[in-house]
């Protein structure tokens, strides 16, 4: 269980992705259509062409089909076995099922995407999942990633959630440290329902 400084109570940090084995297809269906070209017109021009993207958390396998149909080269993974199969089906890739810490590539990969994947991971873990997934970026390789908007940790149904609002989430860039920001903004969620709001950013390695 976490202390959530923000809202002082205890989290206990649900099995998300349980949720995400047991749910997969009908999260595929539902976002399989999403519109993603505003983000990737913020982070492909700065991937030379042909060049490798690791699609990290890749959920359903939409993004790395759209990468693979602009003619890059991509490896995915997710940590759902579930979300792994149904994304090796749509992209013919071998999706791997594995989690962030499980990464072990040096300077690999000239950019990383991580839509809507990071947000999950306990707070007090994602300096050191940043890390790892930081060594596997090249010099002047981009890093895109988005968490929901909001402060503190949160449990939704059976997921949990760190949400960042810009101020935190540059807090945790600079303790990453070598990354210097290319953009940074707040989007509405493609879920427009939901009424909930995105903080992405794309990051450039600098060193």
């Amino acid at each position: 269980m976490l202390e959530n400084k923000n809202h002082m109570k205890t989290i206990q940090i649900p099995d998300s992705i349980q949720y995400y084995d047991e749910n997969a297809q009908n999260y595929f269906d539902t976002t399989i259509c999403f519109d993603m070209r505003s983000l990737y017109d913020r982070f492909l021009p700065f991937i030379p062409k042909g060049g490798k993207i690791l699609d990290a958390g890749c959920g359903s396998g939409r993004d790395s089909k759209y990468f693979l149909n602009q003619g890059y080269v991509v490896s995915a993974f997710d940590g759902s076995e579930n979300m792994a199969k149904l994304a090796s089906q749509l992209t013919g890739l071998t999706v791997q099922h594995k989690n962030f810490l499980d990464i072990n590539s040096e300077e690999e990969f000239n950019g990383i995407w991580s839509s809507a994947s990071l947000l999950h991971v306990p707070q007090p873990d994602l300096l050191k999942t940043l890390e790892k997934l930081k060594k596997a970026l090249r010099y002047q390789g981009v890093w895109y990633m988005s968490f929901r908007f909001g402060e503190g940790e949160r449990n939704e149904g059976d997921r949990y959630f760190n949400d960042q609002t810009e101020i935190s989430l540059r807090n945790v860039l600079k303790q990453l440290g070598d990354f210097e920001t290319i953009y940074m903004g707040i989007s509405d969620s493609l879920r427009s329902r939901r009424g909930y709001q995105f903080v992405s950013t794309v990051v450039r390695k600098s060193k």
